[in-house]
């Protein structure tokens, strides 16, 4: 391991960790992260591929969710340098540039995620509040649009981040707790007051990760009443269930989230490996798991997808 002196002139790189306390076992987890990243790009650029194909799914429901595929993919790809780096090839040291700019995207890639997990929730409001005016109301210049205010949103508050890691002086260990650069991650080995940072964390998270969920539940909250007030049983059953991909894919982010959360705050006598799994779980279930809830849940989607592989089937 690697020694850095107390000067903040020598920090020039840290060191990732795979599984804490045995290192020995990282081999171990190579295949298995191989075979979710690849989980990932498979089924995200499946659900790509579909809905670029099918004139059909060219709907707001179905821009959403391409929005989501991408960013679930852009935020599996923040991690995979270091990943692979430490689980196959055991090469954990990382450049402080390097760590930062992975920070960046990393954060970056999760606020644009919550929005438009946010998005997603609106839609799905409109759809059932104005069924007749839903292509009008939701055009393509306004989804555009609606992109364009999620991602400026998470590149200005992710962007002082990079800064205020770079202007603290690190003398203590180099030794980070996960294989990926995290801001509270790195902001615990500086030698100087981090409060600046932990402050600037905690209204980040309150006004976008916080503040969205709370947008959302409001959403639903708003969509359960409209629902309730519709007389058929049949119809109410049909706009719930347009919802339910949704809602699993909000749950899939959201209670890691949470999860993580919890564990950082009151969990510090647990193993670190506990830790460790819960950030894995937070950062790289969701790509994996939203592509599958959705090819199950989406009736258009699970159709032209097995009428992909019929096809070619066939043409066998």
């Amino acid at each position: 391991m690697m020694n850095l002196s107390t000067s903040q002139a020598n920090h020039h790189s840290f060191l990732l960790t795979g599984i804490p306390g045995m290192p020995d076992k990282n081999p171990w987890m190579a295949f298995p992260l191989g075979f979710l990243y690849t989980l990932t790009v498979l089924g995200n650029g499946t659900i790509l591929a579909v809905i670029k194909v099918d004139q059909s799914l060219h709907e707001p429901m179905y821009y959403f969710l391409s929005l989501l595929a991408l960013t679930d993919v852009s935020l599996s790809m923040s991690t995979l340098p270091t990943m692979l780096s430490i689980f196959w090839f055991n090469a954990p040291e990382i450049s402080f540039d390097a760590c930062i700019t992975q920070m960046f995207f990393i954060h970056g890639f999760g606020v644009v995620e919550s929005g438009v997990l946010v998005s997603m929730a609106f839609d799905r409001f409109v759809a059932i509040r104005d069924p007749l005016r839903y292509a009008s109301i939701l055009t393509h210049g306004v989804i555009g649009k609606i992109g364009i205010a999620v991602l400026t949103r998470a590149f200005c508050v992710v962007f002082p981040v990079p800064f205020l890691i770079k202007r603290l002086p690190f003398c203590h260990s180099n030794v980070l707790s996960h294989s990926y650069c995290l801001h509270q991650d790195a902001m615990r080995l500086a030698c100087a007051s981090t409060r600046v940072n932990s402050l600037y964390g905690l209204i980040i998270v309150i006004l976008t990760l916080g503040l969205d969920a709370l947008i959302i539940l409001f959403s639903y909250v708003l969509i359960l009443k409209m629902v309730l007030s519709i007389a058929s049983r049949a119809e109410r059953l049909k706009a719930l269930n347009t919802c339910l991909s949704h809602i699993c894919a909000v749950l899939l982010f959201y209670v890691p989230l949470i999860g993580v959360t919890m564990i950082h705050r009151f969990g510090k006598h647990l193993s670190p490996v506990v830790h460790t799994l819960m950030a894995n779980v937070y950062l790289l279930l969701p790509p994996v798991l939203n592509p599958i809830v959705y090819s199950v849940r989406t009736k258009q989607i699970r159709r032209r997808i097995i009428h992909v592989f019929q096809g070619r089937i066939n043409r066998a």
